[in-house]
């Protein structure tokens, strides 16, 4: 009988151990955050359209040809000015916009030639850094609306307290981790929109760095003697 009983008992603890963990529903546990976790998510669906939309803006503006680069050199040396800006004007890239007004310069003062591409040099980048503004601005909004969402629920959880009476740790702990995930929720919409405007702030910064390399090779070019 004692034997018996000892094989009991591990199989009711096997089958206790055995019995299926509870499965989470993240969206559901997402939209217990409360009514702020709506604008969060709009504002995580705006940084990641917006991240999207400069990447390949950005990737595709920022393409040098150098095959281009080499022919509108050779027709500068050749003093061919007609052909190297009729080149630029079908290439269709900041870099051949920048490149043209330099040649449509070619004979002034060197300073003139400078000032004329620096300008549409910083057009060009304001282009690209269009709507940037916007990843910062959500990249400090998302965690304080997710804060707020948090403090507000603490504040109700307490009323609710004073009201019934009814102070137990199931009541407090329920509340504060459903107004916990609009905290969570907000500082990770917040960490992509940051993450997006440093990253594509780097490409911006490379590719002036390519820009300023172009442009003075260009000027070196023109204090070349033509063939």
């Amino acid at each position: 009988m004692l034997n018996n009983i000892l094989l009991q008992v591990p199989a009711a603890t096997d089958s206790t151990l055995i019995a299926s963990p509870q499965s989470i529903n993240y969206f559901e546990l997402l939209l217990k955050g409360g009514v702020v976790i709506y604008p969060i998510l709009i504002l995580l669906f705006a940084t990641f359209f917006l991240m999207t939309e400069r990447y390949l803006f950005i990737k595709n503006a920022s393409t040098i040809d150098f095959g281009f680069l080499r022919s509108l050199k050779d027709n500068i040396l050749r003093g061919d000015i007609r052909t190297a800006s009729s080149l630029c004007k079908g290439t269709n890239r900041p870099i051949s916009r920048i490149l043209e007004k330099g040649i449509t310069r070619i004979g002034r003062p060197v300073k003139d030639i400078e000032s004329a591409m620096e300008i549409q040099s910083n057009l060009e980048i304001s282009k690209m850094e269009k709507n940037m503004g916007y990843l910062g601005l959500i990249a400090g909004v998302a965690p304080t609306l997710g804060f707020v969402g948090t403090i507000s629920g603490i504040i109700r959880i307490f009323y609710e307290i004073s009201v019934t009476g009814n102070f137990s740790i199931e009541s407090i702990s329920n509340g504060l981790y459903e107004k916990m995930i609009s905290s969570f929720s907000g500082l990770v919409v917040g960490l992509i929109a940051y993450s997006a405007y440093h990253a594509i702030n780097m490409m911006v910064d490379k590719f002036s760095i390519n820009l300023q390399a172009t442009v003075m090779d260009f000027l070196d070019t023109l204090n070349e003697p033509v063939r």
